[in-house]
């Protein structure tokens, strides 16, 4: 859960950090004044639609740190993205063309689609809040 708080403080550290008043940061993020105004008073909790035009909008802020606090601002290229689902094991590249040898070899025997069954799309998520649809 996003602490309202918390989150008004890290949008005024982007706006101070990049010298953006209210009305000058709703409009390079193509939002309403007011929207900006809710957000910073803590009225309002941010939309799905809006985290994702500051992110947009300015690359270097990262996604965990401006909804938990977790991670810094700006973003560091050589700082690894920590989550909730983050493991130690160690990580194979992504090779689009493998993913079905590769899938076959992990799932159990006894978990196995079966052939009836059709994929209707794969969804990758990449370490940058980034994703890919693969359809078949």
């Amino acid at each position: 859960m996003v602490n309202i708080d918390e989150f008004s403080k890290r949008l005024k550290l982007i706006m101070e950090t990049y010298s953006y008043s209210a009305s000058s940061f709703a409009q390079k993020l193509e939002v309403q004044r007011s929207s900006i105004s809710h957000l910073l008073s803590g009225r309002n909790k941010p939309s799905l639609d809006f985290v994702l035009k500051v992110l947009k909008v300015f690359p270097e802020v990262e996604l965990y740190w401006l909804l938990n606090g977790v991670g810094s601002f700006p973003k560091k290229e050589s700082e690894p993205v920590t989550t909730l689902f983050s493991n130690t094991e160690k990580k194979e590249e992504f090779v689009p063309e493998k993913i079905i040898e590769k899938t076959e070899k992990e799932i159990p025997v006894e978990v196995k689609i079966s052939e009836k069954k059709e994929i209707e799309r794969i969804v990758v998520f990449f370490k940058d809040g980034s994703f890919k649809n693969y359809t078949p």
